[in-house]
């Protein structure tokens, strides 16, 4: 039972059964954000332009509309990559909504960064759940295109999903939030989609007129995330047996 001033913290006038819990919501620490390593190709070169868009963007624009703006453009990739099974140029499309995704997406954390108004847990939230619904649309319309087998496509969600995961866990458990994984981030992952997009208006079907662009790509890129994933895996685990080794 409370009562008291509202404004004044709730801990001041909640009675608590267990005065430890008092105790250690007192002397709690504020939020840290977790460290950020983006070893990616493109990372130096993207954050300078990023910097430079966000030092210009009007007023009106927010962190939350860029947001919106990424999610839109990786809803209507998908999209285009359904409709990519009845005309071909849809391919084209997409690449806009690609080049739309990677605005909204990478920009609004930096416009926030440059305007000094950051919000590290309402970002991270947000962000990375649409970014998951988002890889969700994506991988379903390539599914339905007819230019990728359903099951590879799965597969790359899965995988993907799985790389998201490991990375959160990581940030809580090692305090660091990695943006990429051996030099390849998402940016180079929407360099390749566009390039594949631009092949397949010309090669949809390689290796001797016998197997799908996309299937073939698919297939290495699946084997590719796995092998990150075993890898990043195993290599956090030990880090924290080492530093939680029970003596």
């Amino acid at each position: 039972m409370c009562g008291g001033v509202m404004a004044s913290p709730l801990i001041e006038f909640c009675e608590q059964a267990n005065p430890v819990v008092l105790r250690e919501m007192k002397t709690a620490k504020p939020f840290q954000d977790a460290r950020r390593v983006h070893g990616a190709l493109s990372a130096g070169l993207e954050k300078q332009a990023l910097v430079w868009m966000a030092e210009r963007t009007p007023a009106w624009i927010g962190s939350d509309t860029l947001t919106l703006i990424g999610f839109f453009g990786q809803i209507m990739a998908g999209v285009s990559y359904a409709m990519a099974r009845y005309h071909r140029y849809w391919l084209v499309i997409g690449i806009g909504f690609l080049a739309l995704n990677w605005l909204g997406d990478s920009l609004d954390g930096t416009l926030a960064r440059v305007r000094q108004q950051p919000r590290p847990r309402y970002g991270f939230y947000v962000d990375h759940m649409i970014d998951s619904i988002g890889a969700v649309a994506m991988m379903a319309g390539l599914a339905l295109s007819g230019y990728m087998h359903p099951y590879i496509a799965i597969g790359l969600l899965v995988a993907f999903l799985l790389l998201s995961i490991q990375s959160y866990l990581a940030t809580y458990t090692l305090g660091e939030f990695h943006l990429s994984f051996w030099a390849f981030g998402p940016t180079e992952l929407r360099i390749l989609l566009i390039v594949g997009n631009l092949a397949l208006l010309r090669w949809p079907i390689v290796l001797h007129h016998q197997y799908r662009l996309f299937d073939v790509g698919g297939a290495i890129g699946l084997v590719g995330m796995v092998a990150m994933l075993i890898y990043i895996t195993a290599r956090n685990t030990r880090k924290l047996y080492r530093e939680e080794r029970i003596r």
